[in-house]
């Protein structure tokens, strides 16, 4: 009996001695086989030091030894940023509000120059756009968005380059400014509207006269012409009304509408 046991125990002692063993290598493998999806970058460290990008598809790392602090994303990449209460040059308090799409050149760069890549370009960004409004007016931000837009690209651009980043376009989105400010620029611009339609209306009564005073002379030149004139006007009021016009006489006196005067 003492002996089957003491044979029992063996067999145990020997497929733990197996088991353990096979996990060890089967976690040992299950580390070292890693797959990266075809926009990402695995940065690969290997004690501590920088050894190689993997990626896409199927590789495998030395567990333990190496290391994977980064899974880098290639794609283009959208940040919303803003900039609140930014004084422009005019001293305007505005809000504003971006998107900027960017992407990862570099994925060494980006792992190794900056400790988080991701806020750090969003940070660049605010900051841009704080530095742009306040050395543009409160007219020009409102018509030229495209103009600040590139502008805000190239600054960012050159913030981000060494980072190996790279900036594809800024898109400002929204321009707020106070409500106050808001009606007394509706207000300005009413009155603008006014004044024009004053000055147009004005102009057209002017070329009016002139063109009145040239069939004047015309007239006073050529009697016959202004006979056939007053007819004209007669037979278009009667074609157009229905009705009967009638004119003092005098005023038919005056057209000589009775017949041409005699020579």
């Amino acid at each position: 009996m003492a002996v089957t046991y003491w044979s029992t125990g063996l067999k145990s002692a020997s497929s733990a001695f197996v088991i353990v063993p096979a996990l060890i290598i089967a976690a040992l493998v299950s580390a070292a086989i890693k797959i990266a999806d075809p926009w990402d970058r695995a940065v690969v460290l290997r004690l501590g030091r920088f050894v190689h990008l993997r990626g896409p598809g199927l590789f495998l790392i030395i567990p333990v030894i190496d290391t994977i602090p980064y899974w880098i994303d290639t794609r283009v990449i959208t940040t919303s940023f803003k900039a609140e209460k930014t004084l422009t040059k005019d001293t305007v308090p505005v809000d504003v509000d971006a998107v900027l799409f960017w992407k990862v050149l570099n994925p060494k760069q980006a792992a190794l120059e900056v400790a988080d890549y991701m806020n750090a370009i969003s940070w660049a960004a605010q900051t841009a756009l704080r530095d742009v409004i306040g050395k543009t007016l409160l007219a020009d931000m409102l018509e030229g968005r495209e103009k600040i837009s590139a502008q805000l690209q190239q600054i960012i651009d050159e913030r981000t380059e060494p980072w190996g980043i790279r900036v594809n376009s800024v898109e400002v989105k929204d321009v707020l400014i106070p409500p106050s400010l808001e009606n007394a620029m509706s207000m300005q611009a009413q009155a603008e509207r006014e004044r024009q339609a004053r000055v147009i209306l004005g102009d057209s009564e002017r070329q009016v006269a002139e063109k009145f005073d040239e069939a004047a002379r015309t007239y006073a030149d050529n009697p016959t012409a202004l006979h056939l004139r007053a007819m004209n006007m007669l037979y278009e009021g009667l074609k157009q009304n229905a009705t009967i016009v009638v004119v003092p006489s005098s005023v038919i006196d005056t057209m000589q509408l009775g017949g041409l005067p005699k020579k």
